[in-house]
């Protein structure tokens, strides 16, 4: 989950790499260093904190080297402290490495190399990296990355450079993101697409086993047992301004508040007409006409855009459908058949345990549909078939505008394979197609509650716990809800199915529990109103999300964050709109860092 670049070219090394980390720095922020090629020595700067520390110890250092590389570190091996801090070298400071994965047979490794001579002085696995290439370099740097990477097992993406060859970078990727950027004499390795923006839009994604020479005026890639391989370039679609905060003070705030756009954007995309075309595949529209079963996998707030889409699609399509958590789904033998179908749906499209249930699925011979949001991605290139929900760079570490955006393709795909299959008529299709396009315009009127929510969140900051409670398709939004409070004001909050509560939750309301209470109009108002009674009863406090005007709500609750009414299979989109901002409010509130809490990171490249 680590964040790496590398650049070989002529501008400015450190603020090339510097302000490169910085784009990175969700995705990892426990440490920061970068190492540069300066007068044919290797230097090495790290520092253990936020990026800010990094540049206080470069404070202004010109390097007048061509090539150098960073890193912005998520500890796993290793506590977090300048020694453990990447770029690692080896035994004589002529080779650097920068690793994003983890090395399952370091201590084999770290155990044959010192009785060698090699001397180690982190606790990291990374570490064996740079002194395996010191052990096989014999005169080609290229020849020793090939020898060394056929001794590591597990996931790994490296940048290497070293002073012996002052003119090349290396890349390599198995398992973890890499992306080669090619500009007009220079070249640039990067974990993602944003630090790139700034200096080309021409890439090339590099797939698991393969190696990369760049120099300042040409690459190459080649396979992990040296043949070299023909790849073509792509262009990036995102611009420098969406990976940009503007005028919002967090890519939190500004990313909740693109949400209208980025659903106009996929309605726009998705809606010809009068016709949804998700599946304009046909291999894509005959396989889900033919499936009994579909099994969602995901992680995180992926996994609770899943489980609306369970509800989504059992209702539209009738087609009988589980969610699993990726990390579960490939430890316990799951019963599949050639009647299921697999979506997998990642916001970075390089999570690691989803990736590894794709691969899973892929094995046993089923096909997959994946739903991600960042195009070339390991998860839409393994997968057969791939919607992007157009959202654009997420930098916040907590997911806004991905999750409405992952349920809006999920509703969409629900909606068309419901027609198709003829569980959806002409009229309902066409009176929700009319109802979705004022969906973007409903959310904007949610959002211009936001003084309100925060003066709410003003009077909880000292809180110590939150449950949340939905029932039916806004359960989900109670487990999303909570986790972004927890995510960003470290506040322990739990979601819970409201029907649940007399089944043991009951047990912790009292007047110190705030209780926040979904319950827009739908099906299951009336037996929510139920489940708040009893909370009441007990003397909690309610703050409740429902339809503007709802009186009868009002009167039970002691705050109330009103939102548009809307068909009842759009609520999630709507309700969890208030929740996002009040996690929001209360994490700045309570001074916490909104856009990167403390122990997670963006992208979770590792099990």
């Amino acid at each position: 989950m680590c964040g790496i670049v590398g650049y070989i070219g002529n501008k400015d090394l450190d603020s090339v790499i510097l302000v490169g980390l910085e784009k990175l720095e969700y995705r990892g922020y426990d440490s920061a260093g970068i190492a540069v090629i300066h007068n044919g020595r290797l230097i090495v700067k790290k520092r253990a904190g936020r990026i800010g520390e990094l540049y206080t110890l470069v404070n202004g250092q010109a390097f007048n080297g061509k090539a150098g590389i960073g890193h912005t570190r998520w500890a796993t091996h290793g506590k977090v402290n300048d020694i453990n801090a990447h770029p690692h070298v080896d035994c004589k400071s002529q080779i650097a490495v920068a690793h994003n994965g983890i090395i399952e047979n370091f201590k084999e490794l770290r155990d044959e190399l010192e009785n060698k001579g090699h001397k180690f002085i982190s606790e990291t696995d990374s570490e064996v990296i740079p002194h395996l290439i010191e052990e096989y370099y014999e005169g080609s740097l290229l020849d020793a990355v090939f020898k060394t990477v056929q001794r590591l097992k597990g996931s790994f993406a490296l940048v290497i450079l070293s002073s012996l060859e002052s003119e090349k970078l290396i890349g390599v990727k198995m398992g973890s993101p890499l992306i080669i950027g090619i500009g007009k004499d220079e070249m640039l390795l990067a974990s993602d697409q944003t630090p790139l923006l700034s200096h080309t839009k021409d890439i090339v994604v590099l797939d698991d086993g393969e190696i990369c020479l760049l120099t300042q005026n040409s690459w190459a890639v080649y396979s992990f047992d040296g043949t070299e391989k023909r790849k073509e370039s792509s262009r990036i679609e995102w611009t420098l301004n969406m990976a940009e905060k503007g005028e919002f003070p967090h890519f939190m705030l500004k990313e909740i508040f693109e949400q209208p756009e980025v659903l106009r954007r996929n309605l726009e995309h998705y809606i010809r007409g009068n016709e949804v075309t998700l599946l304009k595949d046909f291999n894509l529209r005959r396989l889900l006409l033919n499936k009994d079963r579909i099994l969602i996998q995901a992680s995180g707030t992926s996994m609770h855009a899943g489980i609306v889409g369970k509800y989504l699609i059992e209702k539209l399509a009738r087609i009988q459908t589980d969610v699993d958590f990726s990390s579960e789904f490939r430890y316990r033998e799951p019963v599949l058949n050639p009647n299921t179908l697999v979506i997998a749906i990642s916001q970075s499209g390089e999570t690691a345990d989803t990736l590894a249930g794709v691969r899973l699925v892929k094995e046993s011979g089923l096909e997959v549909l994946s739903i991600v949001n960042v195009k070339d991605s390991s998860i839409a290139r393994d997968s057969d078939y791939v919607v992007y929900i157009n959202a654009g760079p997420e930098i916040g570490v907590a997911s806004t505008k991905a999750y409405t955006a992952q349920i809006m393709l999920l509703f969409l795909l629900s909606l068309e394979v419901g027609l198709l299959r003829g569980y959806v008529s002409e009229e309902d299709f066409e009176r929700m197609r009319m109802e979705l396009f004022e969906i973007p315009e409903k959310i904007g009127k949610a959002l211009r509650s936001a003084n309100s929510i925060q003066e709410v969140a003003q009077k909880f900051l000292n809180a110590k716990h939150f449950m949340f409670l939905g029932r039916g398709i806004n359960y989900p939004t109670a487990l999303e809800g909570a986790l972004k409070l927890k995510e960003v004001s470290y506040i322990h909050a739990i979601g819970y199915a409201a029907g649940e509560m007399k089944h043991g939750p009951l047990a912790l309301v009292d007047r110190d529990l705030p209780i926040v209470f979904l319950n827009p109009k739908t099906s299951v108002y009336e037996k929510s109103i139920n489940n708040l009674e009893e909370v009441k009863a007990r003397g909690g406090i309610i703050i409740s999300v429902s339809t503007e005007n709802d009186q009868r709500m009002r009167e039970l609750s002691d705050f109330i964050f009103e939102v548009p009414e809307v068909n009842e299979l759009f609520s999630p989109i709507i309700s969890i709109i208030p929740l996002q901002l009040f996690a929001y409010y209360m994490a700045v509130g309570r001074g916490c860092d909104v856009d990167k809490p403390r122990n997670l990171a963006k992208s979770v490249t590792v099990e």
